[in-house]
This record gives structure tokens, C-alpha cells and sequence, in this order.
């Protein structure tokens, strides 16, 4: 059985330089393998086990059957598509990977905890408010997060002030002062916590 790689690998098959190229810039730190045919398909897959295979369908069924005698679709995303949509697919990878400013080839290596997420979504917040000259943020933001926490603990007890006291940390009287203060709908949570249920 093969090591995993710590590095995305794509196994991309086409002709088409253009398709190559593109994938290649949307997937910067992955490992590309590059094949122009259904045999060399059939021989990388049986060798190798890949993150995801890109294959440029021709009207053929060759692909199609080496896709399915070597690839675990539970382990590998397959794409299958003309040579126009896999460009239009590259595109969109590209995209994605210049709006997030993450980028997808660092998926691998990305730190996924609250802590990481918050800092970028505060960062983008923060860089926001700046441009606008805003002031004071600190209280801004501490009210912005704290309103989602309370009303999300209050939603998962079903409107139970005691046990999403608990659950947050907070003594029950602080708790229900801060429902106040932010102006939390008891009812409106009571009502869709039900209707989940």
C-alpha cells in the first residue's frame, strides 16, 4: 500500500496545454501528473492513488472504465467533463483561490481551529472598518460575536437559560442580563428550536 503524500496530488488527463496550464496555476503547490491517454490513465491510477482525477471526455468510454477499475471515487474527487468545462472548472479554482487569499493549494497545511478562522474573518472586519474610519471597535466587535455565541447556546438548549448558562460559563443572572442587553428573541429561538425538534 502506498505512503500518503502530504501534497495534494492531481492526476490530470488532456491534450490540451491551455487545460494544463490552468490547472496547474489553480493547484500551485500540488503535485500534477500530466497523461494524454486512457492507457496512461489506467497505469498512474493502478500505480498511485490520487486526490482527485480531472479527466477531458472525448465521447469515449475508455476513461470512464479506467475510472472505475482503479479509483475509490470515497477517496478521489473524480471530474469528468469537454475541454471547455474543465477550463471553466480551472477558472473557478482560480477564483476561489484569489477571493479567499488562502488559497486552495494550502488546504493540506491550513489551520482549521476557531482561533484561525476568527482571526481572518476578524482581520477582513477590522481592515473594512479601517478604510471607514471607524473607532471603537472593540466593543463593536465583542458585541458582534457575543449576540451569535448566546443565541447559538440558547438555540442548541432550547431556550433552557440554566443550561446555556452552563454551557457558556456564565452565572444564569449575567446571562439573562446579556439577553437584554443584545436583545435576543427568546421566543423566536424557543419557536424554531421546536420546529427543528
Amino acid at each position: 500500500m502506498p505512503v500518503p503524500s502530504s501534497v495534494f496530488s492531481v492526476l490530470l488527463l488532456t491534450a490540451d496545454a491551455g487545460v494544463q496550464a490552468q490547472f496547474k496555476q489553480a493547484f500551485r503547490d500540488a503535485s500534477i501528473t500530466v497523461v494524454r491517454d486512457a492507457a496512461a490513465l489506467r497505469r498512474e491510477t493502478a500505480k498511485h492513488q490520487f486526490d482527485a482525477v480531472v479527466v477531458e471526455s472525448r465521447g469515449a468510454t475508455d476513461e470512464a472504465l479506467a475510472l472505475r477499475e482503479h479509483i475509490d471515487p470515497s477517496r478521489t474527487l473524480v471530474m469528468t467533463g469537454s475541454r471547455a468545462v474543465l477550463k471553466r472548472t480551472a477558472k473557478t479554482f482560480q477564483s476561489l483561490d484569489n477571493q479567499n487569499g488562502h488559497g486552495l493549494h494550502q488546504s493540506k497545511t491550513r489551520d482549521h481551529s476557531l482561533e484561525s478562522y476568527l482571526e481572518i474573518k476578524m482581520g477582513e472586519f477590522v481592515k473594512g472598518m479601517r478604510n471607514g474610519a471607524a473607532k471603537n471597535l472593540h466593543p463593536m466587535l465583542i458585541s458582534a460575536v457575543e449576540r451569535p455565541l448566546i443565541t447559538s447556546a440558547l438555540r442548541e438548549t432550547r431556550g433552557n437559560q440554566i443550561q446555556a448558562a452552563e454551557l457558556l460559563g456564565l452565572n444564569r443572572n449575567t446571562l439573562r442580563k446579556k439577553i437584554a442587553e443584545l436583545h435576543i428573541p427568546l421566543k423566536q429561538l424557543r419557536a424554531k428550536s421546536d420546529r427543528a425538534v
